[in-house]
């Protein structure tokens, strides 16, 4: 069992490994639409790629969540066959968001050996879920197009 401290200098050391490994920069909050954010998670378990949509208005979460399970067959069968959806999750602190997300179990921050494991698969997973943003981006946007 790691300290905090411990565990927090493992954490960023594991997020510097991984800029140095895949020098490149990802879209994640620069969508250009007010919180749809992509993320990087990993914990002690898992690690994921998601896809978050946030905002405080019901309504326009419901909107953008239907816009991308419009989408679903087409982010399965080109993108990530192993999405995951779920228009009503509960962040830790009660928070309700709409959630698009891989996972990769089985590995650990806290974990070197299997950081390159999940270097790669943030990589292969981060950049499949770009692409689909980039080539429906227009649609997703435009909350005038109905879903």
């Amino acid at each position: 069992m790691y300290s905090k401290e411990e565990a927090l200098h493992l954490k960023k050391m594991f997020w510097t490994a991984f800029a140095e490994a895949y020098p490149r920069k990802w879209l994640l909050y620069n969508t250009k639409i007010k919180d749809f954010s992509f993320k990087f998670h990993i914990d002690n378990k898992k690690a994921q790629v998601l896809l978050e949509i946030e905002p405080k208005d019901d309504d326009k979460r419901t909107i953008y969540y239907e816009k991308v399970y419009s989408l679903k067959a087409i982010l399965i069968e080109d993108f990530l066959e192993d999405a995951i959806f779920e228009q009503h999750y509960y962040l830790e602190n009660g928070k309700e968001v709409s959630r698009i997300w891989v996972e990769k179990t089985g590995v650990s921050s806290n974990n070197k050996a299997t950081w390159e494991d999940t270097f790669d698969f943030f990589y292969e997973k981060m950049d499949a879920f770009e692409r689909f943003f980039y080539e429906y981006e227009d649609y997703l946007k435009d909350l005038e197009i109905n879903t």
